[in-house]
C-alpha cells in the first residue's frame, strides 16, 4: 500500500486562516507558524528599516516595508512574511494591495532562536530559487549580518562593522552596524 500524500499548504490556504497575530508562511507545501518577535528584534528591525528608508526610499530608488506584509510567489503557490523588504522602482509592478507578488530586490530576516534554522535553510533556498537578488540574515546575538547575493555569480559575506548596501551589483551606501545593534 502506498503512503497517503499529505495535502500541500499554499499561500492562498494561509490567507484563509484566522488572524491571531502570528506569522504564517507556506514554503515547499509546509505551514510554518512564528510567534510575535522580541523587543530587541523589533528595535533592530526598526533601525534597519529607517536606515534603508533614508538611504534608498528617500532618494527614489524604491520602496521599503516591514512585517507584517505577505510576499507571494505565485508560480509555486508559496508565500512568506519577511521582516523587511525592498522593491526597486524598476520592479514596482510587483507591489499590490495584498502585498508583494513576486521576488523583492532585497529580503531581510532577523534571527530568533525559533526561526534561525528556517531562515538559514528553507527560506534562503526559497529566496534564491524565486529570484530574490539579495538576502540579509541579521544575527542579533553576534551583532552581525550575513549577506547572500544570488544570481549568475552567487556571493556570501558576513559583516560586523559597516554593511554595504548593493543594488543591481552596485554598492550604493553603507549602514553602520554599531548603530543598528546598539543596546537601548
Amino acid at each position: 500500500m502506498e503512503p497517503m500524500a499529505l495535502p500541500q499548504i499554499t499561500w492562498q490556504d494561509v490567507q484563509q486562516l484566522p488572524d491571531d497575530g502570528r506569522r504564517r508562511e507556506a514554503i515547499e507545501g509546509e505551514l510554518y507558524v512564528t510567534r510575535a518577535p522580541s523587543f530587541r528584534h523589533q528595535r533592530i528591525s526598526q533601525r534597519l528599516e529607517q536606515a534603508l528608508h533614508d538611504l534608498l526610499e528617500v532618494p527614489g530608488r524604491g520602496t521599503v516595508v516591514h512585517a507584517p506584509i505577505g510576499v507571494e510567489f505565485p508560480a509555486t503557490e508559496e508565500g512568506v512574511q519577511p521582516d523587511i523588504i525592498f522593491v526597486s522602482t524598476a520592479r514596482r509592478g510587483i507591489i499590490c494591495d495584498e502585498g508583494i507578488r513576486g521576488a523583492p530586490d532585497l529580503v531581510i530576516e532577523i534571527l530568533s532562536p525559533t526561526t534561525a534554522r528556517r531562515d538559514r535553510g528553507v527560506k534562503r533556498r526559497l529566496y534564491e530559487r524565486q529570484g530574490v537578488s539579495v538576502y540579509w540574515i541579521v544575527e542579533p546575538d553576534a551583532a552581525a549580518v550575513e549577506v547572500w547575493t544570488f544570481g549568475a555569480e552567487p556571493r556570501h559575506g558576513r559583516y560586523m562593522d559597516m554593511l554595504p548596501v548593493t543594488l543591481a551589483g552596485e554598492q550604493i551606501c553603507e549602514i553602520n552596524l554599531a548603530e543598528v545593534f546598539r543596546p537601548d
